[in-house]
């Protein structure tokens, strides 16, 4: 039913045969769908054919599930500040084994459905919060431009979540502590995860 390649609107005929990507489904002549890429979030064991556009977001997925994903899962520490509350929690923070929430463990525990979350923002070392403070902010749930931070050691981040049922938007802030015990450097790593899940989400959003 389709004429047409629907990226260089070359016309399919005996020659010019259509393939089409197994990411969006959509139709291509071989010249724009070439590439061959893996895809395991839809269960394809060896690398299948891709439009360019969505080879460039599985490579991207393929990378975070070779190297941060157990990072995710492993957990790092952190001190929790709840809302506008000025008392913090130290609570362990990881992607549970389902992949579906995160899960905070201290004296409270918290389980957070990643469906739920608005708006993630990650905090980093550099300039005087408030002034030229440098942070990377990714919207998942609003059509909002990803902006990227500098170089600079994530160390802290907020996170604005809905609550199942209701219209109410929660928040949590996450920093990294100062101490040998929590281990700065691997709550960094963690951070660094954490933003690179939530731009893979943002970006095959509509995938």
């Amino acid at each position: 039913m389709c004429p047409r390649c629907m990226q260089c609107d070359t016309k399919f005929d005996f020659i010019t045969r259509k393939h089409h990507c197994r990411r969006c489904g959509k139709c291509f002549c071989d010249k724009c769908c070439s590439k061959k890429v893996p895809l395991p979030r839809m269960c394809f064991v060896d690398p299948v054919r891709q439009c360019a556009e969505c080879a460039l977001v599985s490579q991207k997925e393929t990378e975070f599930y070779d190297k941060q994903l157990k990072v995710l899962m492993n957990g790092a520490t952190f001190f929790v500040t709840l809302g506008t509350s000025d008392k913090s929690e130290l609570m362990v923070c990881r992607l549970s084994n389902n992949q579906r929430y995160l899960v905070l463990d201290g004296d409270s525990h918290y389980e957070i459905e990643i469906v739920q979350i608005s708006t993630v923002q990650i905090l980093t070392e550099g300039f005087t919060p408030g002034e030229k403070d440098i942070h990377t902010y990714t919207s998942l749930l609003e059509s909002q431009p990803v902006t990227e931070g500098g170089n600079t050691r994530a160390v802290g981040m907020i996170l604005q979540y809905k609550v199942p049922g209701s219209d109410e938007v929660m928040q949590m802030k996450f920093t990294a502590g100062e101490d040998f015990s929590c281990n700065k450097k691997l709550s960094a790593a963690w951070l660094a995860a954490m933003h690179k899940a939530t731009k893979l989400l943002y970006e095959s959003r509509d995938q």
